[in-house]
């Protein structure tokens, strides 16, 4: 599971504690991948996003802050990381105060992922207590569509604005 936002790195010290919980700061997607593979615990909570350099060009690309190409070449990587194993999706991303985010931020949050995968994205209120609690009450539902490529290949049809809004691209 992934935490992400502001105060991430403050929360994970004060989950690993819980039961069946190890939590961490991973420092990189890379680091994440091997938290997860030598932890025996059921939840491994960590805050190395394998998605954060497609977020931010997915976020620049609409927000005309990043030359052209930036977004192709972080799905790029991304998906070669996938692929090659050295990255890996989490189960969850618990995403903390979407509502403070910028826009476009908060669309890719709640409207591109969440819209590729509804119960893998949960917005928390920044504190140990609320991710605690997600923990405790993580929904089921469909994985991330495999294979990857197509959805991520798809970020620049995926407008802000227009995520998830019936008959939209």
């Amino acid at each position: 599971m992934v935490v992400a936002g502001e105060g991430a790195a403050e929360i994970l010290p004060r989950l690993d504690g819980l039961a069946n919980v190890r939590a961490a700061p991973a420092g990189n997607a890379e680091d994440a991948s091997r938290l997860v593979a030598q932890s025996h615990a059921a939840y491994v909570v960590h805050d190395a996003d394998p998605l954060a350099d497609v977020a931010a060009a997915w976020a620049g690309f609409f927000d005309r802050q990043d030359p052209a190409g930036t977004l192709e070449v972080a799905v790029e990587a991304a998906l070669a990381g996938l692929r090659w194993g050295t990255v890996q999706l989490p189960d969850y991303y618990v995403v903390l105060d979407p509502e403070s985010l910028p826009a476009t931020r908060k669309h890719w949050w709640l409207g591109v992922l969440a819209g590729v995968s509804p119960s893998r994205v949960i917005p928390a209120r920044a504190s140990a207590g609320a991710v605690a609690d997600v923990l405790s009450r993580l929904p089921s539902g469909r994985w991330w569509p495999e294979p990857p490529d197509e959805w991520l290949r798809g970020l620049g049809r995926a407008v802000p604005d227009r995520v998830g809004v019936p008959g939209s691209a």
